[in-house]
Formats: structure tokens, sequence, C-alpha cells
């Protein structure tokens, strides 16, 4: 058998594989051509301005954009990190030959820099433009107009200019707060009547809100918090008929509530909060019936508070703190459980609530002296003040720092909230965080800040609007408060975080010691501590008071909405003098120290005295020489002798700050003795020509008078040819307020004497506790004390002769100084001294000024029931 050859065979398999292969290739490249073909694909023009636009924003995200993008799944588009942090373009790919434009671009919270890219305005089926929380600059490109733009949101980013006056014609939401926009707001923007939301809070705008913007009938939503805007709340609100939320808090705006804001029956949030609104609260604002949240705060409202609110049971958060709101609370806001604030008004009544009731805040909220102690005004002490210092670590735990216990503060309590430790100290916090229902209100370090000791920069206590501690039954005298801030709720880096800016006001006793304070700028970055020191802070009462407030100003909603109002890390209060060792004693809390006078004895009395001293005073200027001889001879004198040292310290070295008044015979200043004892010195003018002995004997008579209406004479200073007199301090209006201004009570009391009905004068209430024809007396005399004309008034011994029973002199009227145009001018100088500073109306045991006398028709005269306590003076 022949030798049996191998088969071809394998070359040909190989062959058809090989056929097969190229077959397979071809077939996946017609199938990719086809698929290519039916691909839904962004025109390359908008690839290349995809590519521009993230070019110009330094935006890292955007990889790989291609003509397919869209269809892939948001390949090379799409970022997620949080809910608020993410990239994400939406496109709409039902446009003919399967083309794709893009329709959304959200880039939130990235960080990214740069300009605003005026390509946005080449893509031509743009709806929406969301670049919230970045860290771009720049102004808003016209060409974004360009665009059929619907949603058009900037919010926290570092833009500045005006808004553009393009033609946004389809243009529903609008959201540029916590930016650096500034000028007028561009009548433009009325004709936009698709808009639905226009937030343009924390920023700088000025002017007016247009007239055009009454146009804007479909908005739902309006805020332009914090800005400079001015004029009256526009009548035209009443237009939104959709409206939902209006926030005007902050501004410059001012009342009253326009009634046309009754026709707004879908509202839910009214903010006015620190508008200047005076009045009464309208009751309309109670039917509104889906209203849920109203702050009407830090206003001038006056009355009572309406039925219509108290049944307003759809309300979850009522604000009506910091008015002039009187009457009783209605039973109806004390039984509810919604949030509420009416701490800071005069209400009377005496609820048998604490100032923390379920979830009222009722913090000084009463005039009454019979209320529990936190509900009264200043919050005095209801036993005797034994405190001297205290150290609190707002919102930690206590810790020990520079050899002092500062105790801890972390009450959790929600908004609007009053907490005081054992009567020790305590806290007011006002206002509620807006659109943030569980905020908290105590912030924590941002774990990026490296914050070194002390360990209380580490949290810190913050409120939306107001802050309020006390240092509580403290004993009167000077004292010197530390303030410790550190900024830990933003960063301090290049990113949207680091943008927040925190401005409040800061107050010391009702003394405004700092406006627009910034804790970043003072104390030169985030995380650094900065200690604020207040020296010489006077206790007179027995309540120190220490008052952060949020006026509006400064970003909202950096590094998330809700964060501003005002933020502190430590308080520490310490005494100037050395603290006794046993407590001070005071007076019972509730009871008056003075009995009710009728208006026109005491004007007497205190004239009375005015003349005395100016008699003193012209004698006294008469023998400069003679005045150091007495001190030389030792002249015996009754009244206490100061040395001029205790004065200096007392004043803080005359200090203008306590200036009080500039007299012709010389300047009032008040002080604080070491002791605690409040006083004000007069500093004499040194032209003077009185005897010694004189001199001496008139001081002495003085500091001999004793009357509940008239405030004592301590004694006196002399330093070479200086000569001081120091009285017992007292605080309020001037006599020429309560005697001159407004009402002319001097020119009913004259207009009753020439009618021969003097009798009018004397109060009802005292009855026939008095003799006919010495009251008859009494008020002729005061008339005379009382005259325009100095040299018309009686000198003090005609005054006590003519007490003493002599005959009365025919009253003479002088001119009147506030209507004559012929008056000396030497005359005229004198009474404008007073005017400045010569006399005060006092009240002894409140802080109410507001002294109302009221020369009605009626035939007889009624004081006031705020009258009682009162004492006059003239320094």
């Amino acid at each position: 058998m022949g030798e049996i050859k191998s088969s071809p065979q394998p070359i040909l398999i190989r062959g058809r594989r090989s056929e097969m292969s190229r077959s397979v290739i071809i077939v996946g490249l017609l199938i990719g051509l086809l698929a290519l073909s039916c691909a839904q694909l962004l025109p390359p023009e908008e690839v290349k301005t995809l590519e521009t636009i993230s070019r110009k924003l330094h935006n890292p995200h955007w990889k790989n954009i291609s003509q397919t993008s869209c269809q892939d799944g948001g390949v090379g588009f799409f970022k997620y990190f949080t809910a608020h942090i993410f990239s994400n373009v939406t496109c709409k790919c039902s446009f003919a030959n399967n083309t794709c434009h893009v329709r959304i671009i959200k880039l939130k919270g990235l960080n990214l820099t740069g300009v605003i890219p005026e390509e946005f305005g080449d893509l031509t089926h743009l709806e929406e433009i969301d670049l919230t929380h970045n860290y771009i600059s720049g102004s808003i490109p016209a060409s974004i107009s360009r665009c059929p733009i619907r949603s058009l949101y900037l919010l926290g980013n570092r833009l500045s200019g005006s808004i553009p006056a393009g033609d946004f014609t389809l243009l529903r939401e609008l959201v540029l707060e916590d930016n650096q926009f500034e000028g007028p707001l561009p009548q433009n923007l009325g004709r936009l009547t698709h808009l639905e939301r226009l937030l343009l809070s924390a920023n700088s705008f000025t002017g007016t809100i247009p007239e055009s913007y009454g146009n804007l009938k479909n908005l739902i939503d309006f805020r332009i918090g914090g800005s400079q805007l001015s004029g009256n709340i526009p009548e035209f609100i009443g237009n939104w008929s959709k409206l939902q939320k209006l926030d005007l808090q902050g501004t410059s705006m001012e009342g009253p509530i326009p009634y046309t804001i009754s026709s707004l029956k879908y509202l839910k949030e009214l903010i006015l909060r620190n508008c200047s609104i005076s009045g009464t609260i309208p009751n309309y604002l109670g039917k509104l019936t889906k209203l849920l949240t109203l702050d009407l705060s830090f206003n001038k409202l006056t009355g009572e508070i309406p039925q219509t609110i108290e049944r307003a049971r759809h309300l979850s958060f009522l604000c009506l703190s910091n008015n002039i709101l009187t009457g009783e609370v209605p039973i109806g806001i004390l039984q509810s459980k919604r949030d509420q604030d009416l701490s800071y008004n005069n209400f009377t009544g005496s609820p048998s609530v604490s100032c923390q009731h379920l979830t009222v805040n009722l913090a000084s909220s009463h005039s009454s002296l019979e209320n529990s102690w936190c509900l009264k005004k200043g919050l005095p002490c209801s036993s005797e003040p034994k405190y001297h210092s205290i150290f609190i670590n707002c919102g930690g735990r206590k810790m020990k720092f520079d050899g002092h216990t500062y105790e801890e503060d972390l009450s959790t309590f929600g908004p609007s909230s009053f907490f005081s430790s054992s009567q020790e100290w305590g806290y007011s916090s006002t206002g509620l965080y807006m659109h943030k229902p569980n905020a908290k209100y105590i912030a924590t370090n941002t774990p990026s800040l490296n914050i070194t000791s002390p360990d209380f920069y580490q949290t810190a206590r913050i409120a939306p609007v107001s802050l309020k501690y006390y240092a509580l039954c403290m004993l009167k005298g000077r004292y010197k408060v530390r303030l410790y801030f550190s900024e830990i709720m933003f960063t301090n880096d290049h990113t949207f975080s680091s943008l927040g800016k925190r401005l409040f006001d800061i107050s010391i006793q009702g003394n405004l010691v700092q406006k627009d304070f910034n804790i970043m700028d003072e104390a030169g970055g985030v995380g650094k501590g900065i200690v604020k020191e207040f020296d010489n802070v006077a206790v007179l009462g027995s309540t120190l008071e220490i008052h952060l407030y949020w006026a509006g100003k400064g970003t909202t909603a950096i590094p998330y909405r809700g964060v501003y109002g005002p933020l502190i890390s430590a308080i520490s209060v310490t005494p100037n003098f050395d603290p006794p060792t046993e407590s001070v004693s005071t007076i019972p809390h509730g009871k008056s120290r003075l009995p009710t006078w009728t208006i026109v004895k005491i004007g007497g009395c205190v004239a009375a005295a005015a003349i005395i001293l100016t008699v003193f005073v012209i004698l006294w200027k008469r023998c400069p020489i003679e005045r150091q001889k007495t001190l030389e001879d030792g002249v015996e004198l009754q009244a206490r002798r100061f040395t001029f040292t205790e004065l200096k310290d007392a004043t803080t070295n005359f200090d203008q700050a306590n200036k009080i008044g500039k007299g012709g015979f010389g300047t009032v200043y008040k002080g604080i003795l070491a002791d605690g004892t409040q006083i004000a010195v007069k500093q004499l003018s040194p032209n003077s020509n009185q005897g010694n002995h004189e001199f001496f004997n008139e001081i002495g008579m003085l500091h001999a008078l004793r009357h509940p209406n008239l405030v004592y004479l301590y004694g006196c200073c002399i330093e070479e040819n200086q000569l001081f007199l120091v009285y017992e301090y007292m605080e309020n209006n001037s006599v020429y307020h309560a005697l001159f201004e407004g009402l002319y009570i001097l020119d009913w009391a004259r207009d009753l004497k020439s009618k021969g009905n003097l009798m009018n004068l004397v109060d009802p209430r005292l009855g026939s506790e008095f003799n006919n024809e010495e009251m008859i007396a009494t008020i002729n005399v005061a008339l005379h004390c009382c005259n325009y004309t100095s040299k018309l008034r009686p000198t003090m011994s005609a005054v006590v002769s003519m007490l003493e029973g002599a005959v009365v002199q025919e009253f003479v009227l002088g001119p009147n100084p506030s209507s004559s145009n012929e008056m000396d001018p030497t005359m005229n100088e004198v009474f404008q001294s007073c005017l400045r500073g010569g006399a005060r109306l006092v009240e002894g045991s409140s802080n109410d000024s507001s002294a109302t006398l009221d020369p009605s028709s009626q035939s007889s005269f009624m004081p006031p029931d705020n009258e009682k306590g009162r004492k006059w003076h003239s320094y």
C-alpha cells in the first residue's frame, strides 16, 4: 500500500474562520453605523458651548463631554455628592432628526470660581440654571435673556452689580439671595408677569419697591429682607393674590401694615420684623386662615392683642416681642401649644404663669409690680441682691478658665424661649429660624477649623434675632464685662462656606456699644477668638443686661439656610469694687417709696428747689477768694464733704459719656461711688462771688431739706476754686417736657386761674384731705415758681414766707420763651440751658418714662397712674 498523504482540511478551516471574522467586523460596523444613525445626539455647537462653560467656571466634574452624553445616562455630566452638592445636565431629546438640546444645568455646592459665562446665552433651549452655593463673582450677563429661561438660581455666591435689564419674559423663579447686588430694583422686573418666586434677601438694594411690581400677580414667594430698601410698605402688595410668603424684615421700610394684605387669602408666612410699624395689630391678620407664621416683633405696636389672633388656631408661630402692647395676655394664647413670643411688652394683669409658660416666652413683658420677677420690666431681683460676678460657657459644659469656673449653658429650648439658672443668670432668645423647623440653638466647631484654647470657643449659643443674657440679683456698682466670640459656623478657605457674613449689634444696659459687629473681621478670620471688653458698666438696680441683636444684615443661607443671628461663646462679669461681706440692703420689690402728689404741687417744689440753687450760685459767685478761706477756717458743715478723688473716680474722670446735662451754672455728671451709691455731680462755674459762711449755710439748709418729692443733696466738694454739689441721682424725663411740651399743662393751669377755677387742678383722689385755703396758696406759689421769666420768680425766703402764711403776691405772667420772639437773649440762653439738662422728671420705681398729662375739657385734673412714685429735681 502506498503512503497516505495528510489532508489539506485545516488550511480550509482557517480560511473560513478568517472570512467569518471579516464578516463579523463588517456586520458590527454596519450595526454601529445603524445605531449611530438612530442615536439622539447633542449638536456639535452645544458640546463646544458646554466645554467652554465648564472651562470658564473651572469645573472639574464635566469630563469626556460628547454628542451622546445626554443618551448615556449623563456620562460626563452627572456627579453626585449629597442632596445639595452635585452636578447634572438634563437634555430634551424630542426634536427632529433625533436631536437633543440642553434644558437644565445644575452645578450646586461645587465651589466653582470665575464669572458666569456669557455662553449660557448660546444654549437656545436652556430653561433652568442653578449655580447655588459656589464661589462665582462678577455680574449676571444680559446674554442669558436670550435663553427661554424660567428658573435662575444664584444664591450664595459673590455676584455684584445690578440685575440686568434683559427681557426674561418667561422667568418664573429668580433667586439672588446672599450675594453683593446693589442699586435700585429694576423697573423692568415688573413686566415679568410669570414670576412666582422673587427672592432678593441679603443684598444691598436701595430705593423703594417700584410701583411696576404691582403687576406681578402670580407671585407666590417674595423676600427682600436685610436690604437697604426704604419707603412705606406698598399698598399694591394686595395685587399679589396668590402670595404665600412675604418677608420684608430688616429693611428700612416702614408701616403701617396696608389693609390690602387682608385680601391675601393664601398667605402662610408674614415677616414684618423691625419695620417701624406703629398703631395697633389689625384684626384681619387673625382671619387669614392659611397663615402659619406671623412675626411683627421689634416694632412700635400698641394696644391689645386682637381676639382674632387669639383664636387663630392655624398659627404655628406668633412673635410680637419688643413692642408696646398693653392689656392682659389673652388666656387662649397662654393655653396654646404653639410657639409664641410676647416678651418685652407692657401687658397688665397678673397671670399665674412663669416667664417660659409651655411654649410662650413672657420675659419682661408686664408693667405691673405684682407679677413674678421675670415678668417684670428689667427682671428685678426678688430677694436681696448678693452676686457680684458671673461666668458662663455659652452653649457649652462647665469648665475652668483663668482661675474661674464657667457655668454650663446647655439649655435646648426651641425658638423664642427664656431660661434662668436659680436667679443667678438667665437668657432670653427671640425669633425663629425661617425655613429650618429643626434648627439647633447651640453651634459646635466646624471640623475643618483648628481652634486653640480656651475650650469655650468650641461651642456657642446662637439665636435667630435677639439674644439677651442677664446677670441677676447683682450688687450695685461698676463692673467689667468681657464677651468672648469666635466664628465657628463658616470656613476659612475659598469655598462658598467662607462667604458667610454674620452681623449683629451689641448693647449693654440698654446702651449700644457696637453696631454691625462682625466676629470674623474683628478676630482676623474664622475660628479665631476675640474678646470684647467693656469697663465701668453700671448696675443701678440689680440686673445687668447684655443684648445681642440681629438687625437683618449679613447672609442668611451660607453654608446652609438658617445660619445668621447673634453668636457668643462665653461671658464673664467681674466687679470693679471690693464686694462687701454681706448682701446689700434693698427696698422690697413691688413697693413704691413715694406717695401720689398732684403735678402742680410737685412743680412748685422743684421750682422752689431750683430757685434755692440759683440764688446760692449767684451769691457764691461774688467772693471766690473768701470761699477758699472758708475751707481754711474750717467752717462747720453738716452735709458730707466729698474729696475730689472720690468724685473723679465716680464719674470716670468726668467722662463726657457720663455727662447728663449742662445748665447756665454748670455741668451735671452721673456717677457711682465706691459703695455703689448712684449720684449726680454738678460742677458749678468758678465765677462766683458768694461769702464763705453764707454759702455753707445755704448748703447746710439744702442738705437738711427732706421731702418725698425732692431729691436729696448728699453734700459738696471744693477743689481749689471749683465747687461740686453731690445729689441723689434720678433718671428719665425733664421738667420742661412735663410742664411745657406737647400738652402745655402750665398754660392750662393759668387758664384755670384766669377763670377763677384753681381748685380744678387738685387731684380729686385727695378727697377732702386738705385745707382749701392752704391748697390755693400752694398753687399760687407754684405758679410764681414756674414763671417763664426768672426775674419774676420768688426767692426761697419769699417762698417760705408765703407757705408760712404771708400774703401771696398777684401772679404776673412773664413771656413764654417757646413762643415769644422778643425774649431777652440772655434769658433765652438760660432757658435753653434748662432744656438741655437743667431739670429732670424721674420715676423712683419704674423705668417707664412715658408720662401723660391730659388737660382735657373736664372740670378736674386726674393724674394718670404712671405718675405715681415720681421725683422732681433740678441739678
